[in-house]
């Protein structure tokens, strides 16, 4: 079993013009990705500062969260497109379910897992197809332990994908700053994400991140 991590990179930064405008404590997105069988697992985290939280990734009118793939997302008959459907009871007996495509906040099995959605319609993504809305969320509270970063993380998504396919995505992230303050995340890019084919070079096509970003 194969593990990579690497990190992306913020190419840009946009800040609104106003004078309460203060930078967010969101400082990127990273992931790893572990090769198996099923095919390049990918698991995505906000990178945050000592204490922060991550409360919801969502899409809006004015932002829609869109994360689609080249190829098929994997989809294990025995989970389903929220970390809801992650009960690690049922791993000894069907393995596939570890590397399924799911979206989370926090945590990867539905143990003490308090996390909802709400306007986002997974029946494409839990047909391997993609995942967008402009109305809608995953999110848990403030008061649910997952939120909170864990050695500067917050997982938010698990996507496995066959070698050679691209992952393009943009989501927008809300939480709270370690001193109780609100941040906000908007228009974050993760594009070209390329997964080397087998026998190939070792090099990952991965574009910047652009996020504009503003604190309540």
């Amino acid at each position: 079993m194969e593990v990579r991590r690497t990190p992306l990179i913020v190419s840009g930064l946009i800040v609104a013009a106003f004078a309460t405008t203060a930078m967010a404590d969101l400082n990127g997105v990273s992931w790893t990705v572990t090769t198996s069988e099923w095919g390049d697992t990918f698991q995505f985290f906000a990178d945050l500062d000592a204490g922060d939280q991550l409360n919801a990734v969502y899409g809006d009118a004015d932002n829609a969260l869109s994360i689609s793939n080249s190829g098929m997302f994997y989809q294990s008959a025995f989970g389903g497109p929220t970390v809801a459907g992650m009960n690690p009871a049922f791993f000894p007996i069907f393995p596939s379910m570890v590397y399924d495509s799911f979206v989370t906040i926090g945590l990867e099995t539905n143990v003490g897992n308090a996390m909802l959605d709400i306007g986002v319609d997974f029946t494409d993504f839990e047909a391997g197809g993609d995942i967008w809305t402009d109305n809608g969320s995953w999110f848990a509270t403030p008061d649910d332990l997952q939120v909170y970063e864990v050695g500067g993380q917050v997982l938010f998504a698990q996507l496995t994908v066959a070698a050679g396919d691209t992952i393009t995505g943009t989501v927008n992230m809300q939480g709270k700053n370690a001193d109780g303050s609100n941040w906000t995340a908007t228009a974050v890019d993760f594009d070209n994400l390329a997964v080397p084919a087998p026998g190939a070079l070792a090099l990952l096509g991965i574009a910047g991140i652009t996020a504009r970003r503003r604190r309540k």
